[in-house]
């Protein structure tokens, strides 16, 4: 399950171009037996996520949960350590019911500031070490700053960068959907 905001909901394009279903297309290539479920909705925060985290969880069952979230609580001057409180009770919740979290860290643009941003992005990394979690370095990494794999308004990726997205995803799930599952 793919608990997110815009970046994996598919803003701004066709939802089967989008980063999640090309990811499904993947795992249908590796013949495996897991699908995909996207619970992203566009403008979502850590808030939102944790108001309905605990229905997405009895509802679908996941045994792994790629959380995707925080970047609009940067967007709008969220302070870091809300955010993090935030990320480590969705996490909590998802291990409660035994699955295992893979975390996609965020950034946010540099004109917030730099105390502020390396603040923001400081809450991944740390988050992941101190809950032992499996990370996805920023996800836009080497995509927010080439124009063309961006959209008008430089802040969601296109449809050409949705397979480079995928594709980063992948190299850090593949390896939890070959682990032991955790124990609740």
């Amino acid at each position: 399950m793919v608990l997110g905001d815009s970046l994996s909901a598919g803003y701004g394009m066709p939802i089967e171009k989008g980063w999640v279903n090309l990811l499904q297309q993947t795992l249908r290539e590796q013949n495996s037996s897991y699908t995909l479920i996207n619970k992203s909705i566009s403008g979502d925060t850590t808030a939102g996520g944790l108001a309905r985290i605990d229905a997405a969880l009895e509802q679908y069952k996941p045994d792994i949960v790629m959380l995707e979230l925080g970047a609009n609580d940067g967007l709008r001057g969220m302070p870091p350590r809300l955010i993090k409180k935030n990320l480590r009770e969705l996490v909590r919740r998802i291990r409660l019911t035994g699955a295992r979290v893979l975390l996609l860290s965020m950034r946010i643009p540099a004109n917030y500031g730099k105390r502020y941003t390396d603040m923001f992005y400081r809450n991944y990394p740390d988050l992941a070490d101190e809950m032992n979690l499996a990370i996805v370095p920023f996800i836009l990494q080497d995509i927010a700053l080439v124009k063309e794999m961006m959209q008008q308004d430089l802040l969601h990726p296109s449809e050409k960068a949705q397979p480079i997205i995928a594709d980063k995803v992948w190299l850090h799930l593949e390896p939890l959907l070959a682990a032991e599952p955790d124990l609740p």
